[in-house]
């Protein structure tokens, strides 16, 4: 589809997973022009463990959104083996989310977006602000050719490397890399999902989960020797507790965010707006962030709908406080789960711990 680049937006939206797709979906018809702007190459996401938590399923749920089948993928487990990798600690917890391709998820969600709006196609690569208040992008095209893209207010939907987030407010937050594999199955390994906890490597988790034959296994790092210390831990973690690796059928990794103080969420002002992870919407405690990505998207919706930019970024900050106040206690739970001592006095207790009947 021929879309007229010369004339200005409205609205332009850089990132085009759950948060943007969101927003231009309930932006369509508006009366507005909208363009969501996808950096990403069809088919695939972010490094991402691909389930969908119970908060990102009641998400869905309030739009009435059912997902179909293509996004879904085998096996549907109902548990997490938390591993304590240094004290030799496992349990099981129940869990209910859905195992599900992150690519397809993030292109179904795309595909709900009315032809009302621009898709388009690109990698934003310089933004800066315009004499008359607006914006100006730097848009690389996937054919090599380079456009500049116009609009009245840009909306920061491209996660932890957001442009907009680099190029108009602080990113002081605090960052990791997280780096994921995938292998290809073991048949003699019966199908899991784990959360790994390994200090002597990460002060963050790593998790691991099977999809379709195959098998991933990621973590999230500090910036400084984050490969090495993935390879030491999946060192430590091999040939226990039913980790077998062998050649990877692929290496990917992304920056994420961990919000740890109320400063590091940011809605934005004078026209230029985060939404999802670009603002700091992500669990400090779990890494989930789809939930947060999808109600960030609808609630600046809402507040765009009117056009006044000045109105909407009030309306848009009051309407996320209380995702900020949730994200902000999930920081207290982190304390549960990252500080050895309390993590290994909680998984002796066994306090919600299931017993599982497993023979040996």
């Amino acid at each position: 589809m021929d879309f007229d680049l010369s004339l200005p937006y409205d609205v332009l939206i850089i990132g085009a997973g759950p948060a943007g797709s969101t927003l231009a979906r309930m932006l369509a018809g508006s009366g507005q022009r909208i363009a969501l702007l996808n950096g990403r190459t069809p088919g695939k996401a972010k490094v991402c463990g691909g389930l969908l938590a119970p908060d990102a399923q009641k998400v869905l749920a309030a739009f009435d959104l059912t997902l179909p089948k293509s996004v879904l993928v085998d096996p549907q487990i109902f548990s997490v083996k938390t591993i304590d990798l240094e004290a030799d600690l496992v349990r099981y917890y129940s869990r209910f989310y859905i195992n599900a391709d992150r690519g397809r998820f993030d292109d179904w969600l795309r595909s709900l977006v009315p032809d009302g709006v621009d898709k388009l196609s690109g990698r934003c690569a310089a933004l800066q602000r315009a004499s008359d208040g607006g914006f100006v992008a730097e848009v690389h095209l996937p054919g090599g050719g380079i456009h500049a893209l116009r609009a009245r207010c840009v909306v920061g939907a491209d996660g932890a490397a957001s442009i907009v987030r680099r190029s108009f407010y602080r990113c002081d937050i605090r960052r990791y890399v997280a780096i994921q594999q995938w292998f290809a199955a073991d048949e003699r390994v019966s199908p899991f999902y784990s959360c790994i906890f390994d200090p002597a490597t990460s002060e963050s988790c790593s998790w691991s989960i099977h999809k379709d034959g195959c098998f991933l296994y990621g973590g999230s790092f500090l910036p400084e020797h984050c490969r090495e210390n993935f390879e030491k831990q999946k060192q430590r973690i091999a040939g226990k507790y039913g980790f077998r690796f062998t050649e990877p059928l692929r290496t990917e990794a992304c920056e994420v965010f961990r919000p740890a103080r109320w400063r590091d969420f940011i809605t934005g002002r004078d026209g230029a707006f985060l939404i999802g992870e670009a603002a700091g919407f992500i669990s400090p405690s779990s890494f989930e962030g789809i939930s947060s990505a999808i109600l960030s998207g609808k609630c600046l919706a809402r507040a765009l709908r009117g056009g006044d930019l000045h109105k909407a970024e009030r309306d848009y900050r009051r309407a996320v406080l209380p995702l900020k106040w949730k994200l902000r206690l999930k920081c207290y739970k982190r304390l549960f789960m990252y500080i050895p001592w309390l993590r290994r006095l909680v998984m002796r207790s066994g306090l919600m711990a299931m017993h599982m009947d497993i023979e040996p």
